[in-house]
């Protein structure tokens, strides 16, 4: 115990020997009594502790007076090896160590350069992190900005024009700047540029092998359309009906409205943290109701909200079922397509609306053309950021953007309107708040939060050893230094 082989001590003993017959006064009879111990003690090294409990020997303590530090000087000296100069074998040994590398300098350059190299890769490991970091606290400035700025120009528009189908429709058709808004992106950052032909076949291929064809379009394209717009009509329409801060915390819900449909349609992995958010989602939607008393009014508005939360919810887990993924392309033109289906067979309902008078005006200067638009581009804005956002982020932070947007409709209702934050209102919304944050949780949390645990205990266990050695170590020095020393003995 204690002591370890030296790996490379055939050439240093020979060293030492040689450098120890350069004394003229050096006797060959003693020499030949010690030379073998000294070979034998030059290969091996002595640990810390043995040093520590040696140093309160009396010929240690004359040896480390001298600068006398390895093993080999310490037995010459105490034996009495006349004529050996310890200065001197000193001396020869650095100018040995200056003069030949030492064997470990070649494994140590090689690990300089590895960990150099580890440095590298970390530093470009962290730049990446932050720089997607970076990019998805814009993208979540973006989403929440949009999306509640896009709630109150709706709620505004309707103070002056009370047409929620037609400012759907209408908001659907930019829709179609997908496909092209894509194809500038595609031309700025791609290396093989195509043209908007090929690229368009290429999308098209989403579809099937026969790409868009008539079938296609009716039966993989119409289906969403006819989702896409009863989800924004009846978003629209509840915000007539109720304050934005209840109709943007009540659209949260969609997020378990998704899962469970998946967990029915789809199959998908039951995890029980996810059905406590769908309880949480139910409980709050309930307490919202409750918390206006049960009107009429505000009973249809979060009907109408729930239903917008539900078809968006079907519309996702359907596009997953019957069309799977997509890529940015296929995605782009699926959205540009749905406002082609739009103008082809929508907009005989707004004209319908208008000569019934369900959705009158009296002439188009009286349209507030400027909140339309700005809804229009805002809505735009909020879906390029949803599905093209996590190219360059991580989509749970494009999420918390969605409800980030809740707070901010909050603010502005308090200060624009009469509505009341009472204590119910506040518990519904933490709740739904909450139930959509577990929503965001990965599918493998557990398994991390186990790691993690772990871990943690390994470090504890790992700590106390060394807390304690530290203490034994402390008690032994204490001892030690109250020890006296054998030279006052033997006077």
């Amino acid at each position: 115990m204690g002591i370890r082989e030296f790996p490379s001590g055939t050439t240093r003993g020979k060293d030492v020997a040689s450098g120890m017959r350069r004394s003229p006064d050096v006797s060959p009879r003693r020499l030949s009594d010690i030379s073998p111990q000294l070979r034998q003690l030059k290969y091996l090294v002595v640990d810390e502790a043995i040093k520590e409990d040696l140093k309160w020997s009396r010929s240690v303590e004359d040896l480390t007076s001298v600068g006398l530090t390895s093993i080999e000087e310490r037995i010459l000296r105490i034996t009495g090896y006349y004529g050996y100069q310890p200065w001197a074998a000193s001396y020869k040994r650095d100018d040995r160590s200056h003069d030949s590398p030492a064997p470990a300098e070649a494994p140590a350059q090689a690990g300089m350069e590895t960990g150099g190299r580890a440095s590298r890769c970390c530093w470009r490991c962290s730049a990446t992190l932050l720089k997607k970091v970076f990019w998805g606290v814009v993208v979540v400035l973006g989403v929440c900005s949009s999306w509640s700025g896009s709630t109150q120009l709706a709620k505004l528009t309707f103070n002056e024009l009370d047409a929620p189908f037609t400012l759907t429709w209408f908001a659907t058709n930019w829709n179609f700047l997908f496909f092209p808004l894509y194809y500038i992106g595609h031309v700025c950052k791609s290396a093989e540029k195509q043209s908007p032909q090929q690229r368009y076949r290429e999308c098209c291929r989403f579809f099937g092998d026969n790409g868009l064809t008539l079938k296609a379009f009716f039966t993989k394209a119409a289906p969403f359309g006819v989702l896409w717009t009863l989800t924004n009509y009846l978003y629209l329409h509840a915000i007539k009906k109720i304050n934005t801060t209840d109709v943007s915390v009540l659209f949260c819900c969609n997020k378990a409205f998704v899962f469970l449909l998946s967990w029915i349609v789809l199959r998908d992995r039951f995890m029980g943290v996810r059905i406590v958010a769908a309880i949480l989602a139910i409980a709050g939607i309930v307490m919202m109701t409750y918390a206006d008393g049960f009107h009429s009014h505000s009973v249809i508005g979060i009907a109408l909200v729930v239903g917008s939360a539900s078809t968006s919810a079907l519309y996702k887990v359907l596009f997953k079922l019957l069309l799977g993924s997509a890529k940015y392309g296929e995605a782009a033109l699926f959205l540009s397509v749905l406002a082609v289906f739009n103008i082809l067979f929508v907009t005989c309902i707004p004209v319908i609306l208008y000569f019934t008078k369900v959705e009158y005006w009296s002439s188009f200067d009286a349209i507030p053309w400027g909140s339309i638009c700005g809804f229009s581009v805002l809505l735009l804005t909020f879906n390029i950021l949803l599905n093209f956002g996590i190219a360059i982020t991580y989509p749970t932070l494009i999420s918390l953007g969605i409800v980030l947007s809740v707070p901010v409709n909050a603010v502005v209702d308090h200060y624009s309107s009469d509505i009341v934050f009472n204590s119910v209102r506040v518990i519904a919304i933490v709740i739904i708040g909450l139930g959509f944050l577990l929503l965001l949780l990965p599918e493998e949390w557990d398994e991390w939060l186990i790691k993690l645990l772990t871990r943690l205990k390994v470090r504890k266990k790992e700590e106390i050893p060394e807390g304690n050695g530290d203490i034994v170590s402390g008690l032994q020095n204490k001892s030690r230094r109250t020890r006296p020393s054998m030279s006052s003995f033997t006077h």
